[in-house]
């Protein structure tokens, strides 16, 4: 396992899941980011590389919105 990998854990209001994954793009230091459900089951993941355009994230973050339209509270994970 990689000793460099770093995971931070937020658990927020579905409302604000979109603003907090376009915020963890923008600091642009993420490999991959998790979103899972209310009992911890992983509703989604994908990867963040260094330089990837914003058409690229466009359908990702139309997931992130619908997934957000119906979760009360969710958790992200950010692997750095």
């Amino acid at each position: 396992m990689d000793e460099n990998k770093k995971t931070e854990r937020f658990t927020i209001n579905g409302e604000d899941l979109v603003a907090k994954i376009k915020e963890i793009v923008k600091q642009g230091n993420a490999k991959k980011i998790t979103i899972r459900g209310k009992d911890d089951n992983e509703i989604l993941s994908f990867p963040v590389t260094v330089g990837i355009a914003g058409i690229v994230l466009a359908p990702i973050f139309a997931a992130v919105g619908a997934i957000a339209a119906l979760a009360t509270q969710c958790t992200i994970e950010v692997e750095r």
